[in-house]
């Protein structure tokens, strides 16, 4: 049966438009008009397509990492929670065991399917990184790049592993570039040391763009641009950007979309304190603490972030004068089009999956559709809100 959605306005690829009636059927768009006279199912201030958060560690208490079958569900709900219809998985430097369980964990979560936001693979964010800029990863569990173990871990991945993160200056780092971009998994540089000209080969090898662009790598200065200017000024570098206030300045968030416009990916590097109390907690073999929503480790530094990603692209709008429009295309058609996947998500078009976001004028969110199929979150509230679960997970990841 088809259901229709009449929204005030509409984002398309070419815009808003006003007065529009979507209309969706067994999971797929089949209609865009203006909208006629009869009695709508739903009235909506505006509608957008379903944010895309392509790089998150946890929530909700949470981790991706977590030997827990039930993480990555309540996770998905948490992301659906947030305007998210679609994430991947990223998991954290570990020793290569618990890596490889993730890894099959998220290939059967892709499987099996989710409660929520649709689990689109993995994003593998370490071991193979170097001291320099290492953030909150372990440099004891740092590993070498060798194909044979990337072909084991895509093997365990079964399909799923959609994007390695990779210091480019480590050796053999350009071969691994080739050998996955050869078998379609992207590759992002980052937590690194490497100069301009080494992140321009590697790009140039075929490497997607940078981790967190700014953060965890060597920045911009007027004599060696570092990784940040080869990234700003590459034609196909896609930046991931963590607009929180925190990671980056405002000045910062225009820089990089004056820059690099239409390859900005916002993300929301999100770990398990999201949605949480104040309080200590683990990301990976480190204690961190949150203070304010801000999560930092030991050492001062920061440690991933609790920003959602609806509150990324309000941020952008907000903080950095960026269109609504383009904000949200950063969320949602720019990390379809990096994964290869704008075909069916990122945008609302005819032909492609109903993965809606219903907005007020406000930009809080109404409703929220994956696959056409509207998620009340509300209703999930004890997997992810004060709920006993959580409550374990604090009890055993807080410390």
């Amino acid at each position: 049966m088809a259901s229709r959605i009449r929204a005030r306005r509409l984002l398309t690829e070419q815009g808003w438009l006003e007065h529009q009636e979507l209309t969706h059927q067994e999971g797929i768009i089949t209609a865009i008009a203006p909208i006629t006279d009869g009695d709508p199912a739903r009235d909506v201030d505006l509608l957008v397509p379903a944010l895309i958060d392509g790089h998150v560690h946890g929530g909700a208490g949470v981790d991706v990492m977590d030997n827990d079958s039930n993480a990555l569900g309540i996770l998905s709900m948490a992301k659906a929670a947030e305007g998210v219809g679609a994430f991947l998985a990223t998991t954290v430097t570990a020793p290569l065991p618990e890596i490889e369980l993730a890894l099959a964990r998220i290939a059967d979560g892709v499987a099996s399917g989710m409660p929520g936001a649709e689990l689109l693979g993995c994003y593998l964010e370490g071991p193979y990184f170097t001291p320099a800029n290492k953030g909150a990863h372990d440099q004891a569990l740092f590993r070498e790049l060798e194909v044979a173990e990337l072909n084991h871990l895509q093997q365990l991945a079964r399909g799923t592993l959609k994007v390695v993160a990779l210091a480019p200056e480590k050796p053999n780092a350009i071969m691994a570039i080739r050998h996955l971009a050869a078998n379609d998994v992207r590759v992002m540089l980052g937590h690194s040391a490497a100069d301009h000209d080494t992140t321009m080969a590697a790009l140039s090898a075929g490497a997607s763009g940078l981790v967190h662009c700014f953060n965890g790598m060597r920045g911009l200065h007027h004599r060696e641009p570092g990784m940040v200017g080869a990234g700003l000024v590459h034609p196909d570098a896609w930046l991931e950007l963590i607009a929180d206030g925190h990671h980056l300045h405002p000045s910062v968030l225009k820089l990089c979309h004056c820059c690099a416009g239409e390859r900005l990916l916002l993300i929301t590097d999100a770990m398990r304190a999201a949605g949480m109390p104040d309080g200590h907690y683990l990301l990976g073999n480190y204690r961190v603490e949150m203070k304010e929503g801000v999560v930092r480790t030991e050492a001062g530094g920061l440690a991933g972030s609790t920003l959602t990603l609806l509150d990324a692209v309000r941020n952008m709008v907000n903080l950095a004068d960026i269109p609504l429009a383009d904000a949200i295309r950063m969320a949602s058609l720019a990390p379809a089009k990096m994964l290869g996947i704008a075909d069916r998500l990122g945008s609302l078009a005819v032909g492609k999956q109903a993965n809606l976001l219903a907005l007020t004028t406000e930009l809080t969110q109404q409703h929220i559709w994956v696959a056409g199929r509207e998620i009340d979150p509300v209703h999930f509230a004890p997997l992810f809100s004060g709920s006993r679960v959580n409550q374990d997970a604090q009890e055993s990841l807080c410390i």
